[in-house]
């Protein structure tokens, strides 16, 4: 019995192996590097000392990109609950349709993870412009009132370059990471409670915050926080979506990489992020665990 273990650890650490040395070389060195960089500052052009500093981080905590800061997650937080909200309605229709029905619109919640995010943005671009589809539709309608009764001249809609059009975008690229959780959840559900439910005389909706609601809470604990993080540090979305007032955390973080070329700053930015990232996985953490706790109780 011994021996035969002796193997398997030998096994274990054979196919283990491989993808440590991987996450060590190309995701734990360069995130060692970079944090690294968050407490030095710039001596020429190319060059960065590390001092050791705090400054970068002390800078970061200025008004100016707390107001940024905030304002990301303000975004992040309101296009999480865009995504539940019609996320609940599409993963709880997904869970009670028929075998094929289920398949083919499971199919169609992963199609976008098929496309590229550059061009689906694109696509999006190309609906929302002052030309675009939104547009030309509201358009054609405004004519059509227009030989019923003096209309004047059509004014489109400015969609595009905005906070609006980023809200849109981000619930649009992330909507999937909400349904997927949902689905899970409330395809465990035992459906017997809910019969059981509305043969006591509970209406559809009292069973629906009462007991599908409820019994889903691990579902919609994961899929807000799979959905919040994305969307914290999203950076296509607000840049090609957004105008000036519409950038957000990543966005100043690019910045500091690439135009100021103050990599110091923008490494301090990037793990205040994650920092924040961590954060909201460890409270979503302490509220399943004392869930856990009161379901035991």
């Amino acid at each position: 019995m011994e021996q035969s273990w002796k193997k398997a650890k030998a096994v274990f650490a054979a196919a283990l192996g491989p993808p440590l040395v991987w996450l060590v070389v190309f995701f734990v060195a360069p995130m060692a590097i970079v944090w690294a960089y968050s407490f030095g500052h710039n001596v020429g052009l190319t060059e960065i000392s590390f001092t050791g500093t705090i400054a970068n981080y002390a800078r970061a905590l200025e008004p100016l990109y707390l107001k940024i800061f905030v304002k990301s997650a303000w975004v992040a937080a309101l296009t999480t609950a865009l995504c539940l909200v019609i996320g609940f309605p599409v993963a709880l229709a997904i869970t009670f349709a028929s075998q094929k029905a289920k398949t083919w619109l499971l199919l169609l919640v992963m199609l976008p993870f098929w496309t590229n995010l550059l061009i689906r943005t694109y696509a999006l671009i190309a609906v929302l412009r002052t030309e675009g589809y939104v547009n030309q539709t509201f358009e054609w309608f405004w004519n059509l009132g227009a030989k019923v009764a003096p209309l004047g001249a059509y004014q489109p809609l400015e969609l595009l370059h905005n906070n609006f059009a980023v809200i849109l975008g981000l619930v649009y690229v992330h909507l999937p990471f909400m349904v997927l959780p949902l689905y899970s959840a409330l395809d465990r559900l035992d459906k017997s409670l809910l019969e059981a439910s509305l043969d006591l005389g509970a209406g559809h909706l009292r069973t629906l915050f009462r007991i599908v609601v409820p019994l889903a809470l691990p579902g919609i604990a994961s899929g807000v926080l799979i959905t919040f993080i994305p969307a914290l540090g999203a950076y296509l979305t607000p840049d090609l979506l957004g105008g000036p007032d519409s950038q957000m955390i990543a966005n100043v973080i690019e910045r500091q990489f690439k135009r100021a070329n103050d990599w110091p700053f923008g490494a301090a930015l990037s793990f205040l992020l994650m920092y924040l990232t961590f954060i909201a996985i460890a409270v979503q953490a302490l509220l399943s665990k004392g869930r856990k706790k009161e379901g035991v109780g």
